[in-house]
């Protein structure tokens, strides 16, 4: 396109933003971008390309980018399904500094490049090839990789909704993640994700063949999903771990719990991640991190936040810092709940606020959903950005590209930064050779059990001698 006119067409502006010529429009009424108008037609001032900042801001995506420097760190790593880097940033402090990020959500994209601006970009991990993925992270094709990191979309194997697995579209694209770390063929290869996975159905017809039995109900259909991954992987040379790890034994203040998959190029199994804290202080290992641990000396002046409706707020007034529903007065319990009572299980994510001394519970895309609700433990407010982002250990000056829902859901959806160190520091140790610290034994990594590689394989080998 030619640039060196005076003034640009709408349809010119919507090229350069990636966007439509009616959001251009838009733009221009908004009196976010000048236009004048030349009879019918709309033209801006070529000069607006030279405001990189506006352009970066009112673009609706922004295009890939091959990585800007040449140089190849000791440890090579390559980043998928990067959101806010929260994993990314994790593995930094442990001395891995990712190559490329992969991301397709536009806010994320311009999170990533605010603060990696040098990072190679890519989009949809569907549309690349592995000699794409190379070129755009600036490594030769004989360049051998480290380690590959990412979280596949977690939606499709949560235990909350309809637990669709690997029929649901965002369930497919793991595993396209597995044949990209098959066909890059990494020393080691991360995979984050969500506890629902290990339980996660799967149905095709070679699972019929390969195994000898095909599932009928959810729940012989149960952890079908994770069977498919460990063999596609074990067939592709990889020695697979895994565990499901609960945060807040590394540090992080948040009891968020995540499966954590090692596969290892060489046949070694990697140990499961060793704790740097107890909830009890047990172990020789220090407490829990808590809430007032991180967010105690923010200024509430400054503080960003959603809000929750006023007719909610009259509950959240009768309860005190790490409460929640039960704790109203039996008398104002169903007004405040409904019909909702009769829903099973604890129900501890109504009417909720944070405790002081505890770690947070699991961050929401949105801290004012009726079930999840994050309320603070002593405002009359949800957990505010900053809270959010203390909470998920990002640093104070990290920047996030959205408006205010954006960002909450790209800092709920991220790892929290404690657990990416101890995954870096794991990694660390097991490229340059370094001797391994092992967990205490019988460590419980999570408040679940049979949740780690090896009992979930004795259970499935006596399910399926059962199916023969």
């Amino acid at each position: 396109m030619e640039t060196n006119k005076q003034y640009l067409s709408v349809e010119d502006i919507s090229k350069i933003l990636n966007c439509t010529p009616q959001y251009v429009r838009k733009l221009i009424r908004d009196q976010k971008i000048k236009g004048e108008q030349v009879g019918k037609t709309w033209v801006v001032n070529s000069d607006v390309l030279k405001d990189k900042e506006t352009l970066f801001r009112l673009s609706k995506d922004i295009p890939d980018q091959i990585r800007t420097k040449s140089d190849i760190p000791e440890i090579v790593a390559l980043s998928f399904f990067s959101g806010a880097m929260g994993l990314d940033y994790g593995i930094e402090k442990a001395g891995i500094h990712p190559l490329l990020a992969s991301e397709i959500e536009p806010n994320a994209r311009k999170t990533i490049l605010l603060n990696r601006p040098d990072i190679g970009l890519i989009g949809d991990i569907n549309n690349y090839t592995a000699t794409e993925i190379r070129k755009f992270a600036n490594i030769s094709e004989s360049q051998d990789i480290d380690l590959i990191i990412g979280g596949p979309p977690c939606q499709a194997f949560s235990t909350a909704g309809q637990r669709k697995g690997f029929q649901d579209k965002r369930g497919n694209v793991f595993l396209t993640f597995i044949d990209r770390i098959l066909e890059l063929k990494p020393k080691y290869a991360v995979i984050e994700n969500v506890r629902g996975i290990l339980s996660a159905p799967f149905e095709c017809e070679e699972m019929e063949s390969r195994f000898g039995f095909a599932p009928k109900t959810p729940e012989e259909k149960k952890g079908g999903a994770l069977l498919y991954i460990l063999n596609k992987l074990e067939e592709g040379g990889y020695t697979v771990t895994f565990n499901l790890y609960n945060a807040a034994n590394y540090g992080a203040p948040q009891k968020r719990e995540r499966v954590v998959f090692f596969c290892s190029r060489d046949g070694k199994k990697v140990p499961y991640l060793p704790p740097t804290n107890d909830e009890f202080g047990n172990y020789n290992l220090p407490k829990w991190r808590t809430v007032r641990n991180v967010i105690q000396d923010l200024k509430e002046e400054e503080q960003v936040s959603m809000s929750f409706p006023e007719k909610r707020l009259k509950y959240f007034r009768m309860l005190k810092a790490g409460q929640y529903w039960k704790h109203l007065p039996k008398e104002i319990q169903y007004e405040a709940m409904g019909e909702k009572l009769k829903l099973g299980g604890g129900k501890t994510g109504f009417f909720r606020r944070v405790g002081w001394d505890d770690p947070s519970p699991t961050l929401v895309t949105d801290p004012t959903m009726p079930a999840t609700d994050l309320c603070h433990p002593d405002k009359d407010r949800p957990l505010s950005l900053q809270e959010y982002a203390r909470i998920q250990e990002f640093p104070d000056d990290w920047q996030f590209f959205g408006e205010m829902k954006d960002i909450y859901k790209q800092i709920g959806n991220a790892v929290p930064i404690s657990l990416g160190t101890a995954i870096g520091n794991q990694i660390v140790r097991l490229v340059t050779n370094k001797e391994l610290v092992l967990p205490p034994e019988n460590f419980p990594f999570s408040r679940y059990t049979y949740t780690d590689d090896v009992t979930i394989r004795q259970l499935m080998a006596k399910r399926l001698k059962k199916a023969d």
